[in-house]
Protein backbone atom coordinates (compact mmCIF):
# COMPACT_ATOMS: atom_id res chain seq x y z
CA UNK A 1 0.00 0.00 0.00
CA UNK A 2 3.15 1.97 -0.37
CA UNK A 3 1.44 3.61 -3.25
CA UNK A 4 -1.36 4.49 -1.66
CA UNK A 5 -0.02 6.22 1.43
CA UNK A 6 2.67 7.82 -0.64
CA UNK A 7 -0.83 9.56 -2.69
CA UNK A 8 -2.42 10.21 0.75
CA UNK A 9 0.97 12.49 2.06
CA UNK A 10 0.60 14.28 -1.29
CA UNK A 11 -2.98 15.26 -0.81
CA UNK A 12 -2.28 16.19 2.35
CA UNK A 13 0.89 18.45 1.61
CA UNK A 14 -1.06 20.06 -1.10
CA UNK A 15 -4.23 21.19 0.87
CA UNK A 16 -1.56 22.19 3.71
CA UNK A 17 -0.21 24.64 0.60
CA UNK A 18 -3.80 25.74 -0.31
CA UNK A 19 -4.60 26.15 3.42
CA UNK A 20 -1.34 28.44 3.74
CA UNK A 21 -2.59 30.72 1.01
CA UNK A 22 -5.96 30.84 1.90
CA UNK A 23 -4.19 31.76 5.20
CA UNK A 24 -2.95 34.94 3.18
CA UNK A 25 -6.77 36.40 2.70
CA UNK A 26 -7.79 37.54 6.08
CA UNK A 27 -9.88 40.39 6.92
CA UNK A 28 -11.60 41.90 9.93
CA UNK A 29 -14.91 42.39 11.14
CA UNK A 30 -16.78 45.27 12.20
CA UNK A 31 -17.81 44.15 15.98
CA UNK A 32 -14.37 42.85 16.38
CA UNK A 33 -10.70 44.76 16.75
CA UNK A 34 -8.65 44.83 13.76
CA UNK A 35 -6.21 42.19 15.42
CA UNK A 36 -9.00 39.68 15.01
CA UNK A 37 -8.73 38.71 11.64
CA UNK A 38 -11.03 35.81 9.76
CA UNK A 39 -9.59 33.77 7.53
CA UNK A 40 -10.98 30.35 6.09
CA UNK A 41 -8.07 28.33 5.92
CA UNK A 42 -9.50 25.52 8.19
CA UNK A 43 -11.33 24.30 5.16
CA UNK A 44 -8.70 22.58 3.71
CA UNK A 45 -8.42 21.04 6.81
CA UNK A 46 -12.01 19.92 7.59
CA UNK A 47 -12.18 18.57 4.23
CA UNK A 48 -9.02 16.45 4.41
CA UNK A 49 -10.03 15.19 7.68
CA UNK A 50 -13.59 14.40 6.21
CA UNK A 51 -11.80 12.42 3.19
CA UNK A 52 -8.73 11.01 4.56
CA UNK A 53 -9.09 10.77 8.68
CA UNK A 54 -8.55 13.56 11.45
CA UNK A 55 -4.81 12.94 11.80
CA UNK A 56 -5.00 13.68 8.03
CA UNK A 57 -6.76 17.12 9.06
CA UNK A 58 -4.60 17.76 11.77
CA UNK A 59 -1.43 16.80 9.28
CA UNK A 60 -2.63 19.81 7.29
CA UNK A 61 -3.29 22.14 9.91
CA UNK A 62 0.24 21.57 10.48
CA UNK A 63 1.39 22.25 7.11
CA UNK A 64 -0.20 25.19 7.04
CA UNK A 65 1.06 26.88 10.00
CA UNK A 66 4.16 25.87 9.54
CA UNK A 67 4.56 27.21 6.35
CA UNK A 68 2.58 30.60 7.95
CA UNK A 69 5.32 30.81 10.46
CA UNK A 70 7.68 31.86 7.32
CA UNK A 71 5.31 35.16 7.22
CA UNK A 72 4.91 35.44 10.88
CA UNK A 73 4.20 38.40 12.64
CA UNK A 74 3.13 37.88 16.28
CA UNK A 75 6.26 35.35 17.10
CA UNK A 76 4.62 32.38 15.93
CA UNK A 77 2.12 32.88 18.96
CA UNK A 78 -0.69 33.29 15.86
CA UNK A 79 0.63 30.43 14.43
CA UNK A 80 0.19 28.10 17.32
CA UNK A 81 -3.70 29.41 17.93
CA UNK A 82 -4.72 29.22 14.46
CA UNK A 83 -3.23 25.02 14.63
CA UNK A 84 -4.28 24.55 18.21
CA UNK A 85 -7.96 26.15 17.86
CA UNK A 86 -8.18 24.82 14.00
CA UNK A 87 -7.17 21.41 14.92
CA UNK A 88 -10.18 21.14 17.63
CA UNK A 89 -12.48 21.45 15.07
CA UNK A 90 -11.15 19.19 12.38
CA UNK A 91 -10.65 16.58 15.02
CA UNK A 92 -14.33 16.68 16.65
CA UNK A 93 -15.89 16.98 13.03
CA UNK A 94 -13.81 14.65 11.28
CA UNK A 95 -13.72 11.87 13.83
CA UNK A 96 -17.92 12.07 13.95
CA UNK A 97 -18.16 11.89 10.50
CA UNK A 98 -15.60 9.32 10.11
CA UNK A 99 -17.71 6.99 12.56
CA UNK A 100 -20.40 7.40 9.93
CA UNK A 101 -20.17 9.01 6.68
CA UNK A 102 -23.70 11.05 6.22
CA UNK A 103 -24.81 13.64 5.39
CA UNK A 104 -26.77 14.21 8.85
CA UNK A 105 -23.08 12.85 10.57
CA UNK A 106 -21.72 15.93 8.85
CA UNK A 107 -23.84 18.07 9.92
CA UNK A 108 -23.55 16.77 13.55
CA UNK A 109 -19.92 16.62 13.46
CA UNK A 110 -19.56 20.43 12.00
CA UNK A 111 -21.93 21.81 14.44
CA UNK A 112 -19.97 20.02 17.44
CA UNK A 113 -16.69 21.00 15.91
CA UNK A 114 -17.58 24.82 15.45
CA UNK A 115 -18.45 24.50 19.29
CA UNK A 116 -15.02 22.70 20.14
CA UNK A 117 -13.62 25.29 18.50
CA UNK A 118 -15.46 28.03 20.76
CA UNK A 119 -14.32 26.24 23.50
CA UNK A 120 -10.51 25.72 22.42
CA UNK A 121 -10.40 29.43 22.23
CA UNK A 122 -11.67 30.68 24.98
CA UNK A 123 -9.60 28.54 27.24
CA UNK A 124 -6.41 28.89 24.82
CA UNK A 125 -7.29 32.60 24.95
CA UNK A 126 -7.62 33.07 28.96
CA UNK A 127 -4.93 30.78 29.90
CA UNK A 128 -2.45 30.28 27.13
CA UNK A 129 -2.22 32.54 24.45
CA UNK A 130 -3.12 36.33 25.66
CA UNK A 131 -0.30 35.47 28.09
CA UNK A 132 2.04 34.92 25.55
CA UNK A 133 1.34 37.55 23.07
CA UNK A 134 1.51 39.95 26.18
CA UNK A 135 5.34 38.12 27.08
CA UNK A 136 5.90 37.76 23.23
CA UNK A 137 4.84 41.03 21.29
CA UNK A 138 4.84 43.32 25.19
CA UNK A 139 1.23 43.86 23.94
CA UNK A 140 -0.81 43.55 27.11
CA UNK A 141 -4.06 42.45 27.93
CA UNK A 142 -5.08 45.64 29.31
CA UNK A 143 -4.50 46.63 25.83
CA UNK A 144 -6.70 43.77 24.19
CA UNK A 145 -9.47 44.30 26.07
CA UNK A 146 -9.46 48.12 25.62
CA UNK A 147 -8.98 47.54 21.53
CA UNK A 148 -12.16 45.63 21.78
CA UNK A 149 -14.20 47.93 24.33
CA UNK A 150 -13.99 50.59 21.38
CA UNK A 151 -16.10 48.43 19.08
CA UNK A 152 -17.77 46.27 21.52
CA UNK A 153 -18.84 48.29 24.56
CA UNK A 154 -20.03 45.39 26.05
CA UNK A 155 -16.23 44.31 26.58
CA UNK A 156 -14.96 45.53 29.77
CA UNK A 157 -12.36 42.80 31.29
CA UNK A 158 -10.62 39.56 30.35
CA UNK A 159 -13.89 37.78 31.08
CA UNK A 160 -16.16 39.38 28.93
CA UNK A 161 -13.24 39.86 26.17
CA UNK A 162 -13.40 35.66 26.08
CA UNK A 163 -17.28 35.75 26.30
CA UNK A 164 -18.48 38.63 23.72
CA UNK A 165 -15.50 38.71 21.15
CA UNK A 166 -13.72 35.04 21.28
CA UNK A 167 -16.57 33.18 21.18
CA UNK A 168 -18.71 34.94 18.68
CA UNK A 169 -15.67 35.26 16.46
CA UNK A 170 -15.13 31.34 16.16
CA UNK A 171 -18.72 30.75 16.33
CA UNK A 172 -19.37 33.06 12.99
CA UNK A 173 -16.08 31.41 11.69
CA UNK A 174 -16.91 27.51 12.20
CA UNK A 175 -20.22 28.18 11.15
CA UNK A 176 -19.17 30.22 7.69
CA UNK A 177 -16.35 27.11 7.29
CA UNK A 178 -19.28 24.33 7.95
CA UNK A 179 -21.57 25.79 5.34
CA UNK A 180 -18.99 25.62 2.66
CA UNK A 181 -17.75 22.42 3.65
CA UNK A 182 -21.02 20.96 3.04
CA UNK A 183 -21.70 22.95 0.01
CA UNK A 184 -18.27 21.37 -1.88
CA UNK A 185 -17.33 18.53 0.11
CA UNK A 186 -19.59 16.21 -2.27
CA UNK A 187 -18.32 17.75 -5.51
CA UNK A 188 -14.25 17.02 -4.35
CA UNK A 189 -14.42 14.02 -2.06
CA UNK A 190 -14.89 11.31 -5.43
CA UNK A 191 -11.50 13.11 -6.48
CA UNK A 192 -9.59 12.65 -3.47
CA UNK A 193 -10.73 8.88 -2.86
CA UNK A 194 -10.51 7.94 -6.66
CA UNK A 195 -6.59 8.84 -6.71
CA UNK A 196 -5.98 6.96 -3.17
CA UNK A 197 -8.34 3.33 -4.51
CA UNK A 198 -6.52 3.64 -8.07
CA UNK A 199 -3.28 3.77 -6.26
CA UNK A 200 -4.12 1.07 -4.43
CA UNK A 201 -5.81 -1.41 -6.90
CA UNK A 202 -2.50 -0.67 -8.96
CA UNK A 203 0.22 -1.31 -5.87
CA UNK A 204 -2.12 -4.64 -5.49
CA UNK A 205 -1.63 -5.95 -8.83
CA UNK A 206 2.20 -5.41 -8.84
CA UNK A 207 2.65 -7.25 -5.50
CA UNK A 208 0.25 -10.24 -6.78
Amino acid sequence: MKNSKLSKLIKISLLGVIGFVIMLIEFPLPIFPNFLKIDFSDLTAVIGGFAMGPIAGIGIELIKNLLALSKTGTAGVGEAANFLIGSSMVLISSLIYKHKKTKMNAVIGLALGTIAMSVAGCLLNYFVLLPMYETALHFPIKAVVAATHVVNPYVTDLKSFILFAIVPFNIIKGAVISVVTMAVYKKISPVVHKEIEENAVVYNKVVK
